[in-house]
């Protein structure tokens, strides 16, 4: 940034730079000074070189800088750190769900999906990227107001809430499960040290949210999350191998069957299950709404380091995804639970079973206690943003009062919805693919429209996507109502 100006305290939507020199020249150091300061090349969002026309002019040019100019603050986070944060927002409770995918798209089928829907996923990560660059939006509900006016932002914020929430009250499900049990699996307290009041549901998941969730989910910046981060990550590669060494001694063994490669369209079951299951799978991709924050608190804040953050986290995914979805189908055919880890309650056919479940059950819980700070983070964002307004002074009492009211809520709803397949047929039929396809989509085809920032392969490829969401979507709410209906009569 140029060393002739010096920011001023930041007390309203645009900021004024004061000459530290008594006669710097604006023409030299490409700075107009009429009232406010206009931002330079070098000084724009995400570091970017931007024209001064396009969409990014007007009021956005007095945006104010964040950090300091584009190296970011110098505390910021790495590259590492933040594909932590990301891979943690993408593998939460939708990596359970996925093993039961499997078993209504057949192992060819589910491998080609989790492909497809990865390589989608991080293309409308870089659509988002390159559009907040361009019209300097700092949060997902301020490039889509950039683009789509404010009803459109409202309903974008509205979207990440319902999702957030959802996805939360899904950790809260697995963690009930898995601690005290359903109907058909038993639970680990159970298990451990037998039946008794400790073993209650509800009880065990407002101890967990009290003690491990809450002092997280206090936290007030993103970066602070990213060594649990990393640990929840390292979790999940664990219960990945774990997964797959126990498929290839049953394999290796000769305990198990030829797996289905396609659908299964014998019975209407089946079918009506296919018609939910892509915007589960969807689902399990979405991170969008964390994309604009891990990017704020960058060291080095450029658009080619959070693509690289973007693909890392994508890859990591797409492997992650698969060889849990696989295994998973592998080990339990057609008994595989919409939750798999609760099939993780019996004997497997191999030595060291025992130790081998708790091993599987217990690191992934703590996996998800490390993950739900993480979604929780932009659910607080945007629930402040949406009733504060995006220019709010943040306050610690703030935080912690809406911290406090989200997780009181999120608790209440993880006792009255009953299973995560039921959770997460509607949010990815709605929500989840909002977030991760519509919007982008539709931001990047508006806002090209200002500057001609897309080429026409990748103005067919939005058009795609957006077409593409919207069928699934309808397709998806059609099949979720049409099986409560049936489930009904």
């Amino acid at each position: 940034m140029n060393t002739n100006y010096s920011a001023l305290p930041l007390t309203s939507s645009s900021i004024e730079l004061q000459s530290n020199g008594a006669k710097s020249s604006a023409a030299t150091n490409g700075v107009a000074l009429k009232g406010h300061a206009k931002i330079s090349k070098q000084d724009s969002f995400l570091g970017e070189l931007e024209d001064g026309g396009g969409g990014g002019g007007g009021e956005h040019d007095e945006l104010p800088l964040i950090g300091d100019g584009p190296a970011g603050p110098p505390e910021g986070s790495s590259v590492p750190a933040a594909v932590f944060n990301l891979a943690t927002s993408i593998i939460g409770a939708g990596i359970m769900a996925l093993p039961a995918t499997m078993k209504v798209l057949g192992v060819a089928v589910g491998l080609v999906s989790i492909l497809v829907m990865g390589v989608l996923s991080e293309i409308t990560i870089e659509l988002l990227v390159r559009f907040s660059a361009h019209c300097r939006a700092l949060s997902y509900g301020e490039v889509v107001h950039r683009a789509l006016g404010r009803p459109a932002s409202i309903v974008a914020q509205m979207c990440v809430i319902i999702n957030n929430a959802g996805v939360l009250v899904v950790y809260l499900i697995i963690i009930g499960d898995v601690m005290s049990g359903s109907l058909k699996h038993i639970g680990v307290m159970d298990q451990l040290i037998g039946h008794g009041e400790w073993d209650n549901r509800k009880l065990l998941i407002l101890v967990v949210l009290v003690i491990f969730l809450a002092p997280l989910c206090a936290l007030e910046k993103i970066d602070s999350l990213s060594l649990s981060s990393a640990a929840s990550v390292a979790l999940a590669v664990v219960f990945v191998v774990v997964s797959c060494i126990i498929a290839l001694i049953k394999i290796a063994e000769g305990k198990i069957s030829m797996p289905r490669m396609g659908p299964d369209f014998s019975s209407r079951v089946a079918m009506l299950d296919l018609l939910v299951v892509i915007p589960i799978m969807t689902n399990a991709y979405i991170c969008h709404f964390n994309v604009q924050p891990i990017y704020n608190e960058l060291k080095e804040k450029t658009p080619q380091n959070m693509y690289k953050v973007g693909r890392i986290s994508t890859v990591l995914c797409v492997v992650v995804y698969a060889l849990t979805a696989l295994s998973g189908y592998l080990l339990f055919g057609d008994d595989t639970e919409s939750d798999v880890l609760t099939n993780f309650d019996k004997d497997l056919g191999i030595r060291f079973s025992s130790v081998l479940n708790y091993i599987v059950r217990i690191g992934y819980v703590v996996h998800l206690v490390l993950v739900f700070p993480v979604v929780h983070f932009s659910l607080r964002q945007t629930v402040d943003s949406l009733i504060f307004g995006e220019l709010a002074t943040p306050s610690r009492k703030k935080t912690l009062t809406l911290t406090v009211v989200l997780l009181a809520l999120i608790y209440l709803g993880s006792t009255m919805i009953p299973n995560i397949w039921m959770a997460f047929k509607f949010t990815g039929a709605t929500t989840g693919l909002a977030l991760g396809f519509m919007f982008p989509a539709l931001v990047a085809l508006r806002l090209d429209k200002e500057g001609s920032h897309l080429g026409h392969g990748e103005r067919l490829l939005s058009l795609g996507l957006l077409g593409l969401s919207i069928v699934v979507s309808v397709i998806g709410v059609v099949g979720n109502v049409y099986t409560l209906k049936s489930n009904s009569e």
